[in-house]
């Protein structure tokens, strides 16, 4: 029950349809039905740690502070990420900002929506310095809604099995070793801007245009009217002829919007 002790089972199933609701108000992320027990160990883990006796009254903080909620989605989510992850889209991104800066183009602004550690953005920002884009103004916005990852993402620290994919010249040219890691340079690490952002809470404060917008894997986790809402807001900030990537297993199908597809998973706007 919902004021049951902690200990097994702390997180029944209506404790776990109550938090359900709760998550899915506020984050408006979507916790499956058969996630119960995973969420459940580290629901318990988290009335440890804040001394919470009852599911209650855990589900009562949560409500009321802001900061354990981001918490609890810190220890509920896996933040699931890689350097070049779904490199099609990099080639995407690539190609475009190439031709624009074959058009005369000398601003550029980037969007990784649910950055995490920083992997996807950092790609971005060893694609910008490759291509060109980097020596002229070019900036890349961080967002995620965890705390966490956002501190990871700001420093740009990595195990070395993390940067694996990225190809050995390019780890030389932009990552210094750092005791048994490496660092992303500074030169990479000044084209991000690294922020706070709930994807559940549009509109968002940024004004665009945006020439590129990274929403991958992130949409799959909300019900459609979040993801409706989402897609708005992306095509608001988009400037026309803007790209809009999102992860290959994603679709935008059954939502309105007038974008282009030009290849799986790839919108023009």
């Amino acid at each position: 029950m919902i004021g049951s002790s902690v200990g097994p089972p702390a997180v029944d199933a209506a404790g776990y349809q109550a938090l359900r609701t709760l998550v899915r108000h506020r984050l408006g992320i979507e916790l499956g039905d058969g996630k119960q027990a995973l969420v459940a160990a580290r629901v318990t883990r988290r009335l440890r740690a804040t001394g919470t006796t009852v599911l209650a009254d855990y589900l009562r903080l949560l409500d009321q502070d802001g900061d354990e909620l981001v918490q609890l989605l810190d220890a509920i989510s896996t933040n699931t990420t890689s350097f070049w992850r779904e490199p099609r889209a990099f080639q995407l991104c690539d190609q475009a900002v190439r031709a624009w800066l074959g058009a005369g183009q000398r601003r550029f602004r980037l969007w990784s929506a649910a950055a995490s550690t920083g992997m996807e953005a950092y790609t971005l920002a060893i694609l910008m310095a490759e291509n060109g884009a980097a020596a002229h103004d070019c900036a890349i916005l961080c967002t995620d809604i965890s705390t966490r990852v956002l501190e990871a993402c700001r420093a740009g620290i990595y195990d070395l099995r993390a940067v694996e994919p990225v190809a050995a010249d390019l780890r030389r040219k932009y990552f210094a070793a750092l005791g048994g890691q490496v660092q992303a340079s500074p030169d990479l690490r000044r084209m991000l801007t690294v922020n706070r952002l709930n994807l559940n809470r549009p509109p968002f404060p940024m004004r665009g245009p945006l020439d590129v917008i990274f929403c991958r894997n992130v949409m799959i986790y909300f019900p459609i009217e979040v993801r409706q809402a989402l897609l708005d807001e992306c095509v608001r900030l988009l400037r026309p002829g803007g790209l809009l990537l999102i992860g290959a297993a994603e679709s935008l199908s059954g939502l309105r919007h007038p974008l282009a597809s030009i290849a799986p998973a790839a919108f023009r706007k």
